[in-house]
């Protein structure tokens, strides 16, 4: 891998995203950690250069307009360009999704103040980001933009009585949020596809984390490995689609 590849991952403090953030870095990326909280984002990247990697902490709240500005001017004095940018960034607004904590997102009786904080980091902050990124990855030969999307943004497995999803109750707020990133993605793809800039959205699967209260059975390094592989796609490889690690993933 080009070691003067450089790699941008929100939400890379902890989780998925650091996995990602470890992965990327473990095949010669200089990889930027995105994190709201400084001192996280520095212990991370501090972690990934212990491993041998090379790793930077870029201060990056999705929701601050301001501070996304900054940080791709951080970027661009430094390192001049981006080549991959993995959305990763996201919040469940219930604190973890499982049955107990979730039911107060369902549609009947939802908080709507719940809603459009979910909608502001897991949708309108992949805006901001992606469009601060833009000029930078535009300078890259081989641009990539990893979406970190869920399967409960799938409306063909939501829509299935008999599927995974049934356990949980109805969502209002997440859900709809990973789908609504779903679309976004087909539509970047659609805009920048003429550029050679591959935008893609990711199944990580039922990953151990913080967000489900470490009930998932994949390791954070087994959910970032699907992020990993269309961040690093060819050139002939697919835009505008979602993707496990088994392959695409219904709508």
């Amino acid at each position: 891998m080009n070691e003067h590849k450089v790699a941008l991952v929100t939400g890379a403090n902890k989780g998925i995203g650091r996995a990602t953030a470890e992965q990327l870095a473990s095949l010669g990326m200089t990889v930027l950690v995105g994190a709201r909280d400084a001192r996280r984002g520095e212990e991370a990247a501090a972690a990934v250069r212990a491993a041998g990697g090379d790793a930077h902490a870029v201060i990056l709240d999705v929701t601050d307009p301001a501070v996304v500005q900054a940080a791709a001017k951080q970027v661009e004095e430094r390192f001049g360009h981006l080549d991959v940018l993995v959305n990763n960034a996201a919040i469940t607004g219930s604190g973890q999704v499982s049955p107990h904590e979730a039911l107060d997102q369902v549609p009947s009786s939802v908080d709507l103040d719940m809603v459009r904080a979910v909608f502001e980091t897991n949708v309108f902050g992949v805006i901001t980001v992606t469009n601060a990124m833009l000029p930078l990855l535009r300078r890259s030969p081989a641009p990539r933009i990893v979406n970190v999307s869920s399967t409960a943004g799938s409306l063909s497995i939501g829509a299935d009585p008999d599927g995974p999803l049934t356990a949980l109750p109805a969502s209002a707020a997440y859900s709809p949020s990973k789908a609504t990133l779903n679309a976004l993605t087909v539509q970047y793809a659609n805009e920048l596809r003429k550029d050679g800039v591959l935008v893609n959205s990711a199944d990580p699967g039922f990953v151990d984390t913080e967000i489900n209260n470490h009930t998932g059975y994949l390791t954070t390094a087994q959910g970032a490995a699907v992020v990993v592989r269309l961040a690093t796609l060819a050139a002939d490889g697919p835009t505008g689609g979602f993707f496990n690690e088994s392959g695409p993933v219904p709508w």
